[in-house]
């Protein structure tokens, strides 16, 4: 059979990873997909060279459209980023009839409602394994290997420079502008990282993620986003001290009121496997009815991890061109009509343990005071540790960690301990999950 061929959009450093596992390993692709897959167009306005790959039988322009519109290419990679010109350039090629394969999770997470009704009116495929923790392949996990199952919840790391963040941060004391300043002289952090580090991007991530563990429509707008700024060295040698320790995580949860979509910092302990993954690695944890929990763990970026993401999904759109698009996989595992619209809980309706960290002036009856404000709001304490003050300070840490208890419960708490005329400054909050299934 004829080679399938395919235009790409960007040869930036994910771009020119992908054309060079393309080429490099050609001839164990078509083995595997039925048929050749070659690069025959590509958008550039600059061509990335830092992989060795040849751009001598592509033909190469700086006009989106020559690419998406050129009759012989059957599949567009659409590497562009951001939501605006990649939404037009993604919509015109399932218009003309092409499937896409594309790594931009922001664009899935935003418009994937959209383009995946026009992708099956037009009975073409959209792929987007990259979208979502680089090189693992967690969609086609959840979407294929988990078909049997219910699933209860799903916890990831999928934002590699946070995580790198608070590796440095617990390994070497250091404090978090300190450890960004170097993630961004090592490539992994951008000079503007507010997706980063504030949630935004495993927020995209994770609602890809909860959309095909549900059956539910893409709902970016409904995720709570938390960062990890407010995190102190203190925090993480508190956490480490109780046991714990302290990852940004997105999590889901199907609960009998609704579905828990959020991101944000999380005490875990040591001893779960999530615990201890380490720098700019992602894992995610899936706990499943009939399989259990099933942890996927691996390079969450990078131009070949992702590269490798993308060719899957070339090769999965190339075995099913002869396929009828009605026995095709799903875009988002279950079949578009069986979609449900489960409400999605507010963060105030979620119930989690929780770590405190408070501020407390060294005199008589504060923190009486704070345990019974606890108590007052059915709060109970697991455990509590108060630090000696330092010579000449007034003031001395607190920290506890509470039992389950419900976030508005927790906030009205807050805000009275707050309020006390012993407590400095605002008092530090992380949830807690223990992640057993």
């Amino acid at each position: 059979m004829k080679p399938v061929k395919v235009g790409i959009l960007g040869l930036g450093t994910v771009g020119g990873g992908t054309v060079h596992v393309l080429q490099k390993n050609a001839e164990e692709i078509a083995r595997r997909a039925g048929r050749g897959i070659v690069i025959t167009h590509a958008c550039a306005k600059t061509v990335n060279k830092t992989h060795p790959y040849s751009t001598d039988d592509i033909v190469l322009t700086e006009e989106l459209s020559e690419v998406v519109n050129t009759p012989e290419v059957e599949i567009i990679v659409e590497l562009l980023g951001g939501t605006t010109i990649a939404r037009e350039m993604t919509l015109q090629a399932i218009a003309n009839g092409k499937h896409v394969v594309t790594a931009n999770k922001a664009l899935i997470a935003t418009h994937g409602n959209e383009i995946f009704a026009a992708a099956q009116e037009k009975g073409v495929i959209v792929a987007f394994e990259a979208a979502v923790a680089g090189g693992i392949p967690i969609i086609k996990a959840i979407r294929e290997g988990l078909a049997a199952n219910k699933i209860k919840w799903i916890a990831g790391i999928i934002n590699g420079t946070s995580n790198f963040i608070l590796t440095e941060m617990r390994d070497k004391g250091s404090l978090f502008a300190d450890v960004l300043a170097e993630a961004q002289n090592l490539g992994y952090a951008e000079r503007d990282p507010t997706f980063d580090i504030e949630g935004v991007d495993a927020g995209h991530k994770l609602t890809i993620l909860a959309s095909i563990a549900f059956g539910i429509p893409l709902q970016l707008d409904k995720v709570y986003m938390e960062g990890i700024t407010k995190i102190t060295p203190e925090d993480v040698q508190y956490a480490n001290e109780l046991g714990y320790r302290i990852k940004h995580l997105g999590i889901t949860k199907r609960t009998e009121k609704g579905i828990e979509l959020r991101v944000h910092p999380t005490l875990i302990p040591i001893q779960r496997l999530l615990a201890n993954v380490e720098g700019v690695m992602n894992a995610v944890l899936v706990d499943s009815d009939a399989l259990g929990p099933s942890l996927y763990y691996g390079a969450g970026a990078g131009a070949l991890p992702t590269g490798s993401a993308i060719i899957a999904d070339l090769v999965e759109v190339t075995r099913s061109l002869t396929t009828d698009p009605s026995n095709r996989v799903p875009h988002l595992a279950f079949q578009a009509k069986a979609l449900v619209d489960l409400p999605i809980l507010p963060i105030e309706e979620i119930e989690t343990a929780y770590y405190l960290r408070l501020s407390v002036l060294d005199k008589l009856g504060v923190l009486a005071q704070v345990t019974n404000i606890l108590s007052d709001n059915a709060i109970n304490i697991e455990a509590i540790i108060q630090k000696e003050p330092l010579a000449g300070v007034d003031h001395v840490s607190i920290v506890m960690l509470t039992h389950k208890v419900q976030e508005k419960q927790m906030n009205q708490a807050i805000d009275a301990i707050e309020k006390l005329d012993g407590i400095t400054g605002k008092v530090a909050r992380i949830r807690v999950e223990s992640l057993d299934s």
